[in-house]
């Protein structure tokens, strides 16, 4: 895999400093930075550093493939019972976790590694300060994207009602359907478009055979491509989250939202551990960055938003990106539904942060990517940060 899927998301990229910083600047910085990382193995260059890190290759060159074992649960998983895929999740969590090099639900190096970098910089600058370009519109301490993917004709059948909560606090969220799984419901989807909120896809079939192979991949990704054009959508996500970031360059689409910041409990676990969106080739990644309702609940036993909020809490911190997934088909359990509403209760009680939909953050993230000036921000310590409109600094003190 070419490491060149990862080359648009230095440093340099993220912070986009004003005046630019001379490269060799950059690269003095991110070698003292490293050490933050902690990874199995060093780097040899930043673009070896991005594809150990967002292209998840500290986790082995077999990363996206399943085990045999694996491939076969997945692809017998949508003919077993709900409570028993549920139990098995749940006898499988020990292991999982034990085993996993990540921290979770937490996993703060990335995040610490950038602000060092900056540390770095202007500590070679004998101190002075260093302007920056904001990560969010209007100076937003954090940008909040709230998703979902249905399932099955249940699910379907239930996102109104979902659509309807979040209207009525104010948010709005985008649904990814299943082209070839149930028959959409055309009403539903327009209704939602209309309502202000956005459709994405989900997929295929949700068989667990997308990627089997890269052939397998190559055949269904022409019918994936031709449903996102019919369904004027932008957005994609892999069912189950499995993943290939070389094979999706293929999709046509915008953003997509298969893979997260650290998650030890799905079928390919691992995790990019970035809280920010970052390029992939030619589309945005937008990583969901908290617990996906199924694992909190079903699996975890969690009965409040309390690992949500707390990592909301971490995001807002490090000025990052919170992007939730849930489910339709899981949000109808009335104990889970309690959860989400209590959760999007404490969001709406919050401030400073941007809320908008999967493909708005796409958009503006890519402009930021690509160089276009969209104002300056100030950035101090994480934990005593303070954002205002126009230009401002990052400051370090001795």
């Amino acid at each position: 895999m070419t490491s060149t899927l990862w080359s648009k998301n230095t440093p340099a990229s993220l912070w986009l400093c004003q005046p630019e910083v001379p490269k060799d600047e950059w690269q003095a910085a991110i070698q003292r930075a490293i050490p933050v990382l902690d990874l199995p193995y060093q780097p040899n260059d930043i673009d070896h550093l991005l594809a150990l890190v967002l292209g998840e290759e500290q986790f082995g060159p077999k990363h996206w493939q399943l085990s045999l074992v694996r491939r076969g649960y997945y692809v017998l998983k949508p003919l077993l019972p709900h409570p028993l895929t549920c139990f098995l999740r749940r006898l499988h969590c020990p292991s999982a976790r034990a085993n996993f090099p990540l921290g979770w639900p937490i996993e703060e190096r990335y995040a610490r590694f950038q602000w060092e970098v900056m540390r770095q910089l202007v500590i070679a600058a004998g101190g002075q300060s260093l302007n920056i370009n904001h990560f969010w519109p209007n100076g937003q301490r954090f940008a909040f994207i709230l998703t979902h993917d249905i399932e099955s004709n249940e699910g379907q059948a239930f996102a109104r009602s979902v659509a309807d909560l979040e209207e009525s606090f104010g948010f709005r969220s985008s649904f990814n359907f299943v082209p070839e799984r149930y028959p959409l419901d055309h009403g539903l989807i327009e209704e939602l478009r209309e309502r202000g909120f956005e459709i994405g896809v989900h997929g295929l079939k949700h068989d667990g055979k997308l990627f089997h192979s890269e052939a397998e991949f190559m055949r269904r990704v022409t019918r994936i491509n031709a449903h996102l054009k019919a369904l004027n959508a932008v957005g994609f996500r892999s069912p189950l989250t499995m993943r290939n970031p070389a094979w999706m360059q293929s999709l046509e689409v915008e953003y997509d939202l298969s893979f997260f910041d650290t998650d030890p409990y799905e079928p390919m676990p691992g995790g990019v551990m970035s809280i920010w969106p970052f390029m992939i080739g030619h589309f945005v990644e937008l990583p969901y960055t908290l617990i996906q309702d199924c694992t909190l609940h079903l699996v975890l036993g969690e009965s409040t938003p309390r690992l949500w909020l707390e990592k909301v809490g971490f995001i807002e911190r490090y000025h990052g990106m919170v992007l939730l997934n849930t489910h339709p088909d899981y949000l109808k359990k009335r104990e889970l539904l309690k959860i989400y509403i209590e959760f999007l209760q404490a969001m709406k009680q919050k401030e400073e942060y941007w809320h908008a939909l999967p493909r708005e953050v796409g958009r503006w993230w890519r402009q930021r990517s690509e160089g276009i000036k969209l104002g300056t921000v100030g950035i101090t310590d994480p934990n005593k940060t303070t954002f205002k409109n126009g230009r401002s600094r990052f400051e370090y003190s001795r």
